[in-house]
């Protein structure tokens, strides 16, 4: 898109409408008109402005393509998909948000469809698996699980396994403590009467009795505390056996409903809901069933109207068609909207839609794809982008064809040239042409030209008017400027030169 050796690309263009509703939106001021701006860098990077003020590519898309209708010189092949037929009818009926409400319909149902049928296959094996969550349910509430509970059974198990080191221990220590002659207690008792025989003669051992009498009432709370652990040590050795099978049960209902006793509990929720669930799986089906049959009536009655509104747009389409391809040569030409019923509704409703043609007199319409040349093709585009502006894209007001003389020439290009001269009435159409039988028509002729310039290709424009139009009319006609293309020139202007 950039020129070798340049750096950046640029396109600007100006619309002289003065109001827009996409602008009006996003607060940009358009009472002067429009100027839209799009720069493209070397490094990939591009920018896109309406009025000076920067806007993402996809609001820059949106406006234009609400200002600009551009026929192409490939576009008629569009025509060569059946599928794209149904979507030019209903464009041209103005049926597009029908097809889309009955688009949105469809799905529901198709939601609502997929929803009974998970509800019938799972009611099928309802009994087996209500008969497996009561199981698992009853397996879980039979444990009686208390949160933390593991835990604590862990913490209890390991004092039961040590439990003979524990009470050797606790006895050895309450012995010398408390229990024995030569004990702690006694030796500490002896120290009290020694220091009290010593405060009859000096008044300032009182401290230091105060301090050795005050660890006789601790030395008694530990021993209390000692002799309650050496008794609890001698618990019954059943006991350990129990906590072992306790920890068993539930590291195995662990493995089945998960890591914990919190997890265990949640699963057993989850289990009694869906139980609730499956208890109640009929009145469910019933209710979605029931919303499905509504869903599929008004599924059915909303295609059946689409179908008549289609019907009623398919003639009117027929005859404006037909009449347009008589403004651009054929003056025996049959163009007809063939619709036929399909076995079930689709996402587009219920109707096949193709489009039938005929050029000749005595031979019937047949499928367009099969007998329209490209030439033919190119006119019964023009035709439909006659009728598809009018009045339906009544907003547009710039029409671009890029070279619709493809295929034709002769006295067709000429019909093709009025057409769009009648069509420059109601709106700006700017055309590129080869054929001067289309050229002639045009109230601004600009030639466009390609200059080679010291190994450099530069593009030239030039507005052409009087005597330099018709010679380019005549060089156009016949390769060279001759007394004969002059005068066929001059008649193909007419009164314009």
């Amino acid at each position: 898109m950039i020129k070798t050796g340049s750096k950046e690309a640029h396109i600007e263009a100006y619309f002289s409408n003065t109001s827009h509703p996409a602008l009006e939106e996003i607060g940009i001021e358009s009472s002067e008109g429009i100027i839209v701006r799009r720069s493209i860098s070397s490094q990939g990077k591009g920018r896109a402005y309406i009025n000076d003020i920067s806007v993402s590519l996809q609001t820059l898309s949106t406006v234009v393509e609400s200002l600009i209708d551009i026929h192409g010189q490939h576009e008629h092949q569009g025509l060569f998909k059946k599928d794209n037929h149904l979507l030019f009818l209903d464009t041209f009926g103005g049926l597009t948000e029908n097809v889309a409400s009955l688009k949105a319909l469809y799905n529901e149902v198709v939601r609502l469809k997929s929803k009974v049928n998970e509800l019938k296959e799972r009611r099928l094996q309802r009994s087996q698996r209500i008969e497996f969550l009561m199981f698992q349910i009853n397996e879980i509430d039979s444990a009686n699980l208390k949160i933390g509970e593991k835990e604590a059974i862990e913490k209890e198990m390991k004092i039961l396994i040590n439990l003979a080191k524990l009470k050797e221990s606790s006895e050895i220590a309450y012995s010398l403590l408390y229990g024995s002659e030569d004990s702690c207690f006694e030796k500490i008792s002896h120290v009290v009467s020694r220091i009290k025989e010593m405060e009859h003669f000096d008044s300032s051992v009182k401290e230091l009795l105060d301090v050795v009498e005050s660890i006789v009432p601790q030395m008694e709370d530990a021993s209390l505390l000692l002799r309650k652990l050496k008794d609890k040590y001698d618990t019954d050795p059943q006991r350990l056996t129990e906590l072992d099978e306790r920890l068993e049960l539930i590291k195995r209902l662990q493995k089945k409903y998960g890591k914990g006793v919190d997890e265990i509990l949640k699963y057993k929720e989850k289990a009694e809901k869906e139980l609730q669930s499956l208890q109640h799986m009929d009145e469910e089906c019933e209710f979605f069933e029931g919303e499905l049959s509504v869903k599929e009536k008004k599924l059915q009655e909303m295609a059946e109207e689409l179908s008549k509104m289609r019907e009623l747009a398919s003639k009117k389409m027929g005859k404006m068609i037909s009449s347009e391809l008589r403004e651009v040569g054929f003056q025996n030409a049959v163009f007809k909207v063939d619709i036929k019923k399909k076995e079930a509704i689709t996402p587009n409703g219920l109707d096949d839609v193709e489009f039938l043609f005929s050029a000749n007199p005595g031979e019937s319409p047949k499928p367009l794809i099969k007998v329209a040349s490209g030439g033919e093709l190119s006119r019964i585009m023009l035709a439909m982008k006659c009728i598809e502006i009018n009045p339906y894209n009544s907003g547009l007001q710039t029409l671009i064809f890029d070279e619709i003389d493809a295929g034709i020439g002769g006295v067709t290009a000429q019909h093709v040239g009025k057409r769009l001269k009648a069509l420059a009435k109601n709106y700006q159409v700017l055309c590129i042409t080869h054929l001067p039988q289309i050229a002639a028509f045009a109230d601004n002729h600009m030639k466009v030209e390609k200059v080679v310039m010291k190994d450099r290709v530069k593009i030239g424009v030039e507005q052409l008017a009087g005597s330099k139009r018709q010679e380019e009319l005549a060089r156009m006609l016949s390769g060279t400027i001759t007394d004969v293309s002059l005068k066929h020139a001059k008649e193909l202007l007419g009164d314009s030169i």
